[in-house]
């Protein structure tokens, strides 16, 4: 068994590492110790169980109440824990602790995880992987959720629920439906970059540490001296950029579904950290208001040649969890908490995730989410007029005023830490962004950062899926592809028309045969099996 690896061998590994340490005695969650964990009390060998067996109810009433409500999108994900160093000042941009000098470092919890899949999904399935970081900064958390792409499907946060519903399971049905994919996507060409990015090579990533991260949306960072700039944050692999196939995908979802997980452990297991190198973009607000597009428009990037990448700080994965519902099931982002120094921008989608992540931690976890281990800001000393609620964890904050204003020497508000000011001042209403050139910047992806190797695969790939939809969301989505680049559209619909004729083909042999046999058999015989 010399060739198991760390994953496999975690229980033995555990057992070994206590050495010679004698068992711990067993109890109730109350730690009162147990006689006998096998037998349940009854009344009489044949009789019925009795309300006194605490040691049956203690363990069955907590059974019961094990799972928490799965994440709604990003519910399968592997967790790590390490550092992030910083490398380069970037004071003149941003006045935030985290960036205070070269070489200063900060803790950081990471989570990677597919999008669409529930939790007990295969890592290896086309789709965009989570990539969210939390520092824990001397000034309180600060989550940077993101994916490994720079860009997303949407640019307006009304149409999240409706995107994801229709990448989840037919409510009818309870399967994934094709038709529901393609039918949104091809009703919203603003995903054409997104998805033309998706049905690339870098689709299915080769495990989590050989992909790309991005914060995605456009912030704001604040100096020192009250100055401001809008910011784009990215970490680079340094272990490579590596794909897998659609053959050793399919694969491996067979053989090990949890592939990317084992990955990931193993590395850090055996000592060969992961790490990114940590840049940032940055715009002024000049540049901003004068771009040719909406700079906060999720579904575009921000040129390197116009916006080069500066470098700040590398992020290293050292440790595994200690157990995985504790320290990454509870692990919760929230692009809301942000240290002085980082703000939002204008960015629709970043705007409602600022209300969506942290109203769904408190239903997840509860009011007091933010006090369990793994999300408490514990390098800093939380201070303010929040009290009670379910799974208050600690001192409730004593005999300390609940309220503000008050007289008694609580918490008091630091006028330093005070938002940047902004100016806003169009008429309020609900402004159509669908046409926003859904196309440039993908002709670029398509023409420019493809080789042609890989515009065959990414046509390939998509008429592979597109081919399961009707005839009218084919025609549809081809029409969006022909806006982007004739080439684009004319190749997935000779692979359309394939795929059809042979569908059509395998349909007609099927009936054939199947007259053929009614031929052979008397007209009752069908009427019963029908």
């Amino acid at each position: 068994m010399a060739d198991r690896d760390k994953a496999t061998d975690q229980m033995k590994l555990w057992k070994d590492g206590r050495g010679s340490q004698r068992p711990d005695v067993l109890t109730t969650g109350a730690g009162v110790p147990v006689g006998d964990k096998l037998n349940s009390m009854t009344a009489g060998p044949h009789g019925p169980l009795l309300v006194q067996d605490v040691v049956f109810t203690d363990e069955m009433a907590h059974f019961d109440r094990e799972r928490i409500p799965e994440r709604v999108v990003h519910a399968k994900g592997a967790g790590a824990f390490g550092y992030f160093e910083v490398t380069h000042d970037i004071t003149r941009y941003c006045k935030a602790k985290v960036f205070e000098h070269v070489g200063k470092t900060t803790p950081i919890a990471v989570r990677f995880s597919t999008v669409a899949g529930e939790s007990g999904s295969a890592d290896t399935v086309r789709d965009p992987r989570g990539f969210a970081v939390k520092f824990y900064t001397d000034e309180g958390n600060w989550d940077l959720t993101g994916n490994n792409t720079p860009i997303f499907f949407i640019r307006d946060a009304l149409l999240f629920p409706s995107f994801i519903h229709s990448q989840k399971r037919n409510p009818q049905t309870h399967v994934k439906d094709p038709d529901m994919v393609w039918d949104f996507w091809s009703l919203r060409p603003e995903s054409l970059h997104q998805v033309s990015f998706l049905f690339s090579d870098r689709g299915i990533p080769d495990g989590y540490r050989h992909m790309n991260g991005y914060g995605s949306h456009a912030f704001k960072l604040l100096n020192a001296q009250g100055q401001s700039v809008y910011c784009k944050f990215h970490y680079k692999t340094d272990q490579g950029i590596k794909n897998l196939t659609v053959q050793e995908a399919d694969r491996l979802a067979s053989s090990d579904p949890d592939f990317s997980i084992r990955d990931l452990y193993n590395a850090i297991s055996n000592g060969n950290f992961p790490s990114w190198t940590f840049y940032i973009q940055v715009m002024t607000f000049e540049q901003a208001e004068n771009w040719k597009w909406n700079p906060f428009d999720l579904t575009k990037v921000w040129p390197h040649k116009d916006f080069p990448l500066i470098p700040v700080g590398r992020l290293v994965l050292n440790r595994n969890p200690v157990n995985y519902f504790a320290e990454v099931e509870q692990l919760a982002f929230d692009p809301s908490n942000m240290p002085p120094g980082v703000e939002p921008s204008p960015d629709k989608m970043l705007q409602g995730r600022l209300f969506s992540y942290p109203d769904t931690h408190r239903h997840r976890l509860g009011a007091n989410y933010l006090q369990l281990p793994v999300n408490c800001p514990y390098r800093t000393h939380v201070a303010n007029y929040q009290r009670d609620g379910p799974m208050c964890m600690y001192d409730n904050q004593g005999g300390a005023p609940n309220y503000f204003p008050n007289s008694f020497s609580a918490p008091e508000t630091q006028p330093r830490f005070i938002e940047s000011k902004c100016k806003v001042s169009p008429d309020v209403a609900r402004y159509n962004s669908a046409d926003d050139d859904n196309v440039a910047q993908v002709r670029t992806f398509f023409t420019e950062v493809l080789n042609e190797a890989e515009r065959e695969r990414l046509c390939q790939n998509m008429a592979g899926h597109l081919k399961g939809t009707q005839l009218f969301i084919q025609k549809r989505m081809v029409q969006n592809l022909m806006a982007v680049h004739p080439d684009y559209g004319t190749r997935v619909q000779r692979l359309l028309d394939k795929y059809n004729a042979e569908g059509k083909k395998n349909f007609e042999e099927k009936k054939s045969e199947l007259q053929d046999k009614k031929s052979k058999f008397p007209s009752f015989f069908f009427l019963w099996w029908k």
